[in-house]
């Protein structure tokens, strides 16, 4: 009796180990899959990335009057008009004025100025085109710069979901029109000068034959 229970143990306990082997054997290609799928899309998008650039290169090549400047985001500009005068470019906080337009890799237009029409920002602290947060804050007022992005710092793989495309890089025209501190921004104290205490003004009583606008 004693025989056939440790024979129906030793039985139960090989079939639970088989069950366990095959389950992690059967785990180990989708971990395998999964590495080698990241593997492919990292190649995949450094070849995207090294094939934009040569395009980009090809253009500025082709460009030779053009003076091109390269960022280390990954992007070249050149200016179409460059201030003399001016030397304060846009800083975080401030709010810039300035007209767009944007065209593809070929040259077309996709969005004109007319389309887009005048554009507030409040630099870095809008959710705009990676590209356009970095290369605004090169400018100085009334300076207008042509840039060339690569799709990474552009719309990336989705596009804006409207004209452009999957993996689309631009060139963008930019004109600076103007740029100030943010109103409603409160500077900060100077080092070691303790803030004042606004004391609250009682409120003026006014003659009942005034008239309020």
């Amino acid at each position: 009796m004693n025989y056939l229970k440790l024979s129906i143990c030793a039985l139960l306990f090989a079939v639970l180990f088989v069950s366990c082997k095959q389950h992690e054997e059967a785990r180990r290609p989708i971990s395998q899959a999964s590495g080698t799928f990241m593997k492919k899309s990292v190649d995949r998008n450094k070849k995207l990335v090294a094939n934009e650039e040569d395009v980009i290169k090809k253009i500025i090549k082709n460009n030779p009057k053009a003076k091109y400047y390269a960022t280390r985001k990954g992007y070249w500009f050149t200016y179409d008009e460059k201030s003399t005068t001016e030397t304060a470019s846009p800083r975080k906080g401030d709010i810039a004025y300035f007209n767009l337009e944007v065209k593809d890799i070929n040259g077309k237009i996709i969005y004109s100025e007319a389309d887009l029409g005048p554009q507030t920002y409040y630099v870095d602290k809008q959710d705009i085109m990676m590209g356009l947060r970095d290369g605004i804050k090169y400018m100085k007022k009334n300076e207008t710069v042509t840039f060339l992005f690569p799709s990474h710092i552009a719309y990336g793989y989705h596009g804006d979901n409207k004209k452009i495309g999957t993996n689309q890089p631009l060139i963008c025209t930019v004109t600076l029109r103007n740029f100030v501190p943010d109103p409603a921004a409160k500077p900060a104290p100077l080092v070691g000068q303790t803030p004042k205490t606004i004391t609250p003004k009682a409120p003026v009583q006014t003659k009942k034959d005034t008239i309020n606008p």
